[in-house]
């Protein structure tokens, strides 16, 4: 049955408050590995622009909520901006102010701090999913086939029930949740699945059929299909080692899964209308609150992964930009000069405001729909 959506309030609530959660992730990876490296830090922010709230703590860092409740920072000791360029070198420092300031910390000490945003990210993520697994337990369904659906895609290619699915197109499935996972990625698409049937490797071309599949808030969905059914699963109960190989295993899986779909769309293989922005995902958050806590966690760890991977991208204003600017340092063993930094964090930020751009007119155009 159709359900009306929560509603614009609701919606921007959870979004703020869901979005903040995950820039507070973000930027508490930073701060907690600069305090690790003795760092000065002047700012911790969640929010840009004015403060509307804020106090300062005994090391002297402002912790503040801004205005605008989009991203946030951490501003270290002779930042010349929030962005932290690799190019502001602090000028007329003195030597201990220079002790205390980011720039002048060893380049493996900037490295692991810019690093440390996303990868917490992707940690929160493997908790998560990790917390579910050790609440709810996992079910686990070996990729055998039990059967095979008449004038489906898998009975023209020829799949049998008791084939076992090695991989689909090169990709690894262990279990049929895999399977599953992969398969309604790529509706129509052509693919090659590898099985094993009676101990023989076979691979099988396969024309994936689609399916539309209609969410309780009128959202459609069309998915692959393939056309078979598992074998009954067993429900486990993990321990707590258990659980956070489980959530590794899941965010492993989930990592793969949006870097493989992120080239398919820079390849031109899928559509860049896939993509979705700021007012999709205030939607997506919105509606995942309404249902309950469960599924607004679950949403919060699938966008802190979301939001790891693209941090990590090598782009200048990323974390991934200033990586690689670090990584040049190194191979080089000097810093790229101010103005090479300079043009590539314009060519970076251009390139943003082009992403940005692109994403709220495909949120926009699926709204008009």
């Amino acid at each position: 049955m159709e359900t009306a959506g929560p509603g614009l309030i609701f919606t921007l609530i959870a979004f703020i408050g869901g979005f903040s959660i995950l820039v507070f992730v973000h930027e508490w990876g930073h701060y907690k590995m600069a305090r690790l490296f003795k760092v000065r830090i002047d700012t911790f922010s969640i929010g840009m622009g004015k403060e509307i709230w804020g106090r300062t703590d005994k090391n002297g860092t402002r912790w503040r909520i801004s205005a605008v409740p989009l991203g946030g920072y951490v501003k270290f000791f002779g930042d010349a901006s929030a962005a932290s360029n690799p190019g502001d070198l602090p000028e007329g420092l003195s030597e201990k102010e220079k002790a205390d300031c980011f720039h002048f910390k060893p380049l493996w000490q900037r490295a692991l701090i810019v690093f440390a945003g996303p990868a917490v990210n992707l940690i929160a993520a493997v908790i998560i999913l990790g917390g579910f697994a050790y609440i709810y337990g996992v079910n686990i369904t070996p990729s055998i086939i039990s059967g095979v659906a008449e004038q489906s895609p898998a009975e023209k290619a020829g799949f049998m029930a008791g084939d076992r699915i090695l991989s689909i197109d090169g990709k690894a499935v262990e279990r049929f949740s895999d399977v599953g996972e992969t398969i309604r990625l790529y509706p129509n698409a052509r693919v090659t699945i590898e099985i094993e049937r009676a101990g023989e490797i076979k691979f099988l071309p396969v024309t994936l059929g689609e399916f539309k599949q209609q969410d309780r808030f009128g959202n459609i969905y069309v998915m692959g299909r393939l056309g078979v059914a598992a074998v009954d699963g067993v429900h486990h109960t993990v321990g707590l080692g258990g659980a956070l190989l489980e959530g590794t295993r899941r965010t492993v899986r989930m990592g793969k899964t949006m870097f493989s779909t992120l080239g398919e769309i820079i390849m031109g293989i899928r559509s860049v209308k896939e993509l979705g922005g700021p007012v999709k995902i205030a939607k997506v958050i919105g509606e995942a609150a309404s249902i309950g806590a469960a599924s607004f966690i679950s949403i919060l760890a699938l966008l802190s992964l979301n939001l790891g991977i693209v941090n990590l991208l090598p782009i200048p204003v990323l974390d991934g930009g200033h990586l690689m600017f670090y990584l040049l340092e190194a191979i080089k063993g000097s810093p790229l000069s101010k103005k090479a930094q300079e043009a590539g964090f314009i060519a970076g930020a251009a390139l943003m405001l082009i992403f940005m751009v692109l994403v709220t007119l495909n949120d926009l155009q699926s709204m008009a729909l």
